[in-house]
């Protein structure tokens, strides 16, 4: 292919509606097609990028392997399309500002005056040029397409300089190159029982009015759409009927790109961009999402997870451990109940101040098959965190940490088993002569911004035998993961940490830093530096969930003795004796999905990949 071609993707009505799902299915759909396929997120706010976020602002903070802290929606754009993103993937005001301020200040505009246009417009549109042509990692070649999404919504003033950019580049890269879809909300009021297509009418005339014309328009509504409404919609957004798309909320997004490419979006795609594509009879492009959508509809039992985190009140905090948990959830053979805990809720302060809260947290806690104890950072909640692990260590329950904690184990083995009664990280309390957890120098500045240890690192297994988390990486000697911290383990407290049981399996390539632990004489207590959720992937779960997955069904030491293979009775990759009945079971699938109206959340925390 000659030219690159170009998918924007906009948003109407509502933030939130879905543009992250959407893109990602469009990638999906091209990659399940062998189209080489990349993603740009566009931030409109002015933050340089996610990093300083608080995660009730806007969710996890999603880190990359070269260490960027970028949008959550880049998690999604790596785990439906399997290819590695970069900081560059991630656009925002800050960053094009900064790069048109800095070029001022060399001189670079020759004593011009520097205006948004074309000045910012023209940065705009180079950025997304370069970073549209850099090779995909995985495979060394160029992408083929390129899929842009524009956060916020059209109209948003934050976003204005974005729209006029993407204006001026339909035509720089001409029209066969560069195709629009809108994300639109049609609501469907409770008192009228009809969907309005008012809130679409006026977003569509916003986005016309400011120069880019839909091509496609995806109706996000809780329940199905009928004719009458996209002929509606159509007649008055200028937009065909068979463009116009709806997707009601689906049980599972995994269920979306088998959902839109029933609707023909493989087809439209190749006539609207030009891309060349020819296609069989049957959609066995589709398989592997096929695949695992009837995979997720045929979960054979339950388990319970319960997060113990400072973020709780937002789900989006934890984006990509609960995927992770899902995935290793798919792989089992489980369907997955997330129950969050408030961790302060856990401490005993709580149980004056609202025993309620105490008694409700403590319950869910008591109810759960395993725990997973994540990342986070300050004070806050650290004292509840400490005592779920306590409660795991003693009651042998399944148990993840991660990051914090990890560093929450520690503390907590600290001072119950070798009796360092003032044991604390650093962090919590800078006056202690000698915290179990101390801060990294190197990483700890004035700034608060890239500051941490973040990105992929190699982690090396110092201990191999009789270790659970060994054999869930497949016996490595290596393994590498992203990491986002700038706390670790005081080395000094390592002996002594071993010889009670504590075992650090794993560390740093230099051997400074300790990275994974696993717990003697426990079903799965293990704890980890780094953050494994960032890599896991709907068909590759991430070991360390999976192992707590499985831990939580008693079914560990049964897949470890078989060498991390499932059993022929639980679910694994579906295989079929013949052609012809793999081309009759994904037609019968896929005639199931476009008829699967469901009234449960597509987008919600606990579904997206």
């Amino acid at each position: 292919m000659s030219n690159m071609k170009y998918i924007l993707v906009t948003g109407g009505v509502i933030s939130g509606v879905g543009k992250g799902v959407i893109s990602s299915t469009f990638g999906a759909i091209l990659k399940s097609c062998g189209i080489e396929v990349t993603s740009i997120k566009i931030d409109p706010y002015i933050n340089l990028d996610a990093g300083t976020f608080s995660p009730y602002e806007h969710g996890e903070v999603y880190v990359l392997d070269d260490g960027g802290e970028v949008d959550l929606d880049l998690g999604n754009y790596e785990r439906f399309l399997n290819i590695t993103l970069h900081k560059q993937n991630n656009i925002t005001t800050g960053k094009i500002y900064k790069q048109v301020i800095d070029r001022e200040r060399q001189g670079d505009y020759l004593g011009k005056t520097v205006q948004v246009v074309p000045h910012v417009t023209d940065a705009i549109q180079e950025w997304v040029e370069r970073v549209a042509q850099k090779p995909v990692s995985e495979t060394g070649k160029i992408p083929e397409v390129c899929i842009i999404e524009l956060g916020g919504i059209v109209g948003d003033i934050e976003s204005m300089a974005f729209v006029e950019a993407f204006r001026q580049f339909q035509f720089r890269v001409k029209r066969e190159n560069f195709c629009v879809a809108h994300v639109s909300l049609v609501p469907q009021p409770k008192t009228t029982g009809e969907h309005k297509t008012k809130p679409t009418q006026s977003s569509v005339r916003e986005l016309r009015g400011l120069g880019l014309s839909p091509d496609i328009i995806v109706c996000r509504s809780e329940k199905p759409i009928g004719q009458s409404v996209k002929d509606k919609i159509s007649n008055f957004c200028h937009v065909a009927p068979e463009q116009i798309i709806s997707i009601p909320d689906l049980s599972s997004v995994y269920e979306v790109p088998v959902f839109m490419e029933n609707h023909g979006m493989a087809s439209y795609l190749n006539e609207r961009l030009k891309l060349g594509l020819t296609f069989g009879s049957s959609k066995r492009y589709m398989k592997p999402w096929i695949d695992l959508s009837e995979r997720m509809n045929h979960l054979k039992g339950e388990v319970v997870i319960a997060i113990v985190g400072k973020y709780t009140r937002l789900e989006d905090s934890y984006t990509s451990v609960t995927k992770a948990l899902h995935h290793a959830g798919i792989k089992a053979g489980f369907k997955v109940i997330i129950k969050f805990i408030e961790a302060s809720n856990l401490e005993n302060t709580m149980l004056q101040d609202d025993p309620v809260a105490y008694h409700d947290a403590w319950h869910t806690l008591c109810l759960c098959d395993a725990v997973v104890v994540p990342g986070g950072f300050g004070k806050r909640g650290v004292e509840g965190k400490t005592v779920a692990c306590k409660w795991c260590r003693l009651n042998k329950k399944p148990f993840l940490g991660i990051c914090l904690g990890f560093q929450s184990a520690v503390i907590e083995f600290a001072r119950n088993v070798l009796n360092i009664q003032n044991a604390n990280s650093s962090e919590i309390d800078d006056k202690l002569e000698n915290p179990v957890i101390l801060d990294m120098p190197e990483y700890n500045t004035s700034e608060k911004g890239g500051t941490m240890r973040l990105g992929k690192r190699a982690t090396m297994f110092r201990i191999k035998e009789n270790s659970k988390i060994n054999q869930l990486y497949g016996n490595k000697d290596t393994i590498y993961e992203r990491h986002r911290h700038r706390y670790e383990v005081n080395t000094a407290y390592l002996n002594d940490l071993e010889k009670n049981g504590l075992k650090f399996v794993g560390c740093s390539l230099d051997q400074q830093r300790l990275e994974i632990f696993e717990l003697d004489n426990h079903p799965y207590y293990v704890g980890v530096q780094y953050h494994p959720e960032y890599l896991s992937r709907p068909l590759n779960p991430s070991p360390p969930f999976l192992g707590l997955i499985l831990a939580a069904k008693d079914k560990l030491k049964s897949y470890l003795s078989k060498g991390c293979k499932l059993s022929p009775r639980e679910p694994q990759s579906e295989y079929y004796d013949s052609e012809e009945e793999e081309i009759n079971e994904l037609t019968v699938t896929v005639n199931n999905l476009s008829a699967n109206d469901t009234d449960s959340s597509a987008y919600s925390s606990s579904s997206i990949p």
